[in-house]
């Protein structure tokens, strides 16, 4: 195919990418556990690694392997590998990649559940180190000898603090260690986390890639732009004669085969279906953000309002100098400290009360008694987070009627 359009190129990607049996227009979802080899070599050979084949569906399938080539496309990457969610992606990812002894960089304002898996690979005698990915310096101070990745969301949820991907990349590249990034929160075409150094992009498939919350999945794209010979911790098994794939061999091996967090054909086959209508879902939801944000923002009952959209945001040059195509779709406000944050949420109508994000429909929860409850009220004042505060995932209704939601429940109060 020609060169084409954003759009274009995901609603013809699985044709492109693959090649679905029979004629179909999709790849279908292979329900297969295992796979017959009529000669017993070739099943020896893929063991081995000498031929591509899939001998168990724990470790690869027709629909899953189709869904991570279009991953891969989309993100322009040298190879991707999914998984059953997004936080399987990260853990198998992690604790493929790094041992006792390693140190990692990490923003201090991860997820919820990011931040408790890094306190749990603390417990295994990884360093962590949490910083503010705002600032370059803060980085640059934590470096260590033994310091072997940066990790950062790229906007962070729930109060949209923005990593400068672009310096933090040039910073890795320097020293010679990888940049992760969970790039869940802004995929193409808000953000092409490659072109900005990126090394490891880990995220979410459910969210805005499936688009329509019938599908958990999770992937992680190598960009190409590390250099996997200068990784100690490859173990000798995995250096194969592409030293490009030796990351995401081990990924492979280490994470996916060996902890099991396997993406259902199904869920793929939902997921690859979704991805089609990004390029339309996407703007749509950035657009009615930037103008909820801007409502929210001339209310008298709202005291601040989280978006990196807005020209008062603490990161709002860094956003608009990295972002592709608009600011996200997630923001967050603190009510007037006289509103009772379950109240409102009870008297809108339209919204939805709902833990998700990415979704076709507009999602709203109180953010410090859910998603951070377990954090602690001393970790949540370091991560900006208010007792009031309400996370708000903005979806593709006509924007006039997400307003006027928000408008009759604030009034109520």
């Amino acid at each position: 195919m020609t060169k084409s359009g954003f759009t274009t190129t995901q609603v013809h990607a699985d044709r492109q990418y693959n090649t679905p049996e029979d004629g179909a227009v999709h790849t279908p979802s292979t329900n297969s556990v295992l796979f017959e080899y009529k000669n017993a070599q070739d099943i020896v050979d893929v063991f081995q690694g000498k031929k591509a084949g899939h001998v168990y569906s724990r470790s690869s399938s027709g629909s899953v392997v189709a869904l991570a080539n279009q991953v891969n496309a989309l993100e322009q990457g040298n190879g991707a590998v999914c998984f059953a969610t997004g936080m399987a992606a990260l853990s198998s990812t992690f604790l493929a990649l790094f041992k006792h002894g390693d140190h990692l960089i990490v923003s201090q304002y991860l997820f919820g559940n990011t931040r408790s898996l890094m306190n749990t690979l603390a417990d295994m005698g990884i360093q962590i180190s949490f910083v503010d990915v705002t600032s370059l310096q803060d980085i640059k101070e934590a470096y260590q000898p033994n310091t072997r990745a940066v990790f950062t969301e790229t906007v962070a949820n729930p109060v949209t603090q923005v990593a400068d991907i672009q310096a933090i990349g040039r910073y890795c590249d320097e020293r010679g260690i990888m940049l992760i990034v969970d790039n869940t929160m802004t995929p193409p075409p808000v953000f092409l986390a490659k072109d900005a150094g990126v090394s490891l992009i880990v995220c979410s498939l459910t969210k805005y890639v499936g688009g329509h919350g019938n599908a958990l999945g999770g992937a992680v794209v190598d960009t190409g732009l590390y250099d996997w010979q200068t990784f100690e911790n490859i173990k000798p098994a995995y250096r194969v004669a592409d030293t490009a794939q030796w990351g995401l061999t081990q990924i492979k091996k280490k994470g996916l085969r060996d902890l099991g967090a396997t993406l259902a054909p199904e869920a793929a086959h939902k997921l690859a279906v979704g991805m089609e209508t990004m390029g339309l879902r996407i703007p749509r939801s950035c657009d009615n953000a930037k103008h909820l944000a801007t409502f929210l923002d001339n209310h008298p009952k709202v005291s601040n309002v989280y978006y990196p959209g807005l020209a008062d945001h603490p990161q709002h040059f860094i956003a608009r100098e990295q972002m592709l195509s608009g600011y996200g779709a997630i923001l967050s406000i603190d009510l007037a400290e006289d509103i009772d944050p379950i109240a409102f949420l009870n008297q809108l109508q339209l919204v939805i009360c709902a833990t998700h994000l990415g979704d076709n429909r507009t999602l709203a929860l109180p953010v410090a008694s859910t998603i951070f409850f377990e954090s602690g009220e001393q970790e949540r004042q370091k991560m900006g987070i208010s007792d009031t505060m309400i996370r708000i995932s903005v979806g593709i209704e006509d924007i006039d009627d997400i307003i006027a939601d928000f408008s009759q429940a604030l009034d109520a109060m």
